[in-house]
């Protein structure tokens, strides 16, 4: 389909300022033949892939944006002949060029480490801020908080590993109940060996 801009085209009003507008598509169209002194520009539509969001005199329509997943970007709008594409950052990304309401560049928000916390969660407008735990506490880095370390006394435990930035403490029996059950297992195997030592004599 042609489209011809200006059809009741008067060569004695051709002046520079009638060329501005004789020799402009309008959006979602591409010059095909520029307009002369004796005939209108003729226009084209932008074909699947490319658009045009202005009036112009350009011969081309430009490219449509490619929201690409290996860049952390998705489809926020589609592209149209008459728009670009409009990207947006992905789950777990956020945007780091804007160019008015398009996302150009996205990055995929900072992971936490070990002995850290989510101080700010990540948006696809900022990154996750993350900040360390303090003494006595752990994080495993995905907490939004830092956890206090395992009382292992108030629990009437005792402490087999002192707890880390990253790790919690771990408890386990006490010696003195330990203790206890080795002594109860010797002096039951005492008085077994005991018994038999008696009937023995007898």
């Amino acid at each position: 389909m042609v489209h011809s801009v200006h059809e009741n085209f008067q060569p004695a009003l051709y002046d520079d300022f009638e060329k501005k507008s004789l020799d402009s598509c309008f959006v979602g169209f591409r010059v095909k033949i520029d307009c002369t002194e004796f005939r209108t520009t003729s226009c084209l539509p932008c074909i699947k892939g490319t658009y045009m969001d202005n009036p112009t005199g350009r011969k081309e329509c430009s490219s449509c944006t490619n929201c690409d997943a290996g860049s952390g970007l998705k489809v926020k709008r589609s592209c149209r002949v008459t728009s670009d594409a409009v990207c947006k950052p992905m789950e777990g990304f956020y945007c780091t060029d804007y160019k008015g309401d398009k996302c150009e560049a996205a990055q995929r928000h900072t992971s936490c480490k070990p002995g850290q916390y989510i101080q700010v969660k990540g948006t696809a407008y900022r990154d996750t801020e993350c900040s360390d735990c303090s003494d006595g506490t752990f994080s495993n880095g995905t907490l939004t908080s830092c956890q206090p370390h395992r009382q292992c006394e108030a629990e009437k435990l005792q402490l087999i590993k002192a707890g880390t930035p990253s790790d919690d403490a771990q408890c386990g029996e006490t010696t003195k109940t330990n203790v206890s059950v080795i002594l109860g297992v010797i002096i039951t195997v005492l008085f077994f060996l005991c018994a038999g030592l008696f009937v023995a004599f007898i």
